[in-house]
């Protein structure tokens, strides 16, 4: 069980603020949710396979084509300096 104390030092890490009015009804829901995650811990898989992915199919992947036009020259024209293909920035790091 959450106690006001550790509902005070969450909410202080997570930088949140919750109301003096939602605070009970904020400690019940987080602990249903601990609840709920002790129950699951409780399950045994023992005999359960890993998944190495939740689908049993393959992705549905998209053409690999060009959408854009090359607009690299309109880019270049108002960069403050330029090589012969790419962009000339100042030393970040010696």
């Amino acid at each position: 069980m959450i106690s006001d104390t550790e509902l005070k030092q969450i909410t202080n890490l997570a930088k949140l603020i919750i109301d003096e009015n939602t605070k009970h009804e904020t400690i019940k829901d987080l602990n249903a949710i601990l609840e709920l995650a002790t129950q699951l811990g409780q399950i045994d898989t023992n005999n359960i396979t890993p998944m190495a992915h939740p689908l049993h199919m393959t992705q549905r992947l998209r053409a690999d084509k060009v959408t854009e036009q090359d607009q690299s020259k309109s880019f270049q024209s108002i960069a403050p300096k330029i090589g012969k293909q790419h962009y000339l920035v100042p030393t970040v790091i010696e």
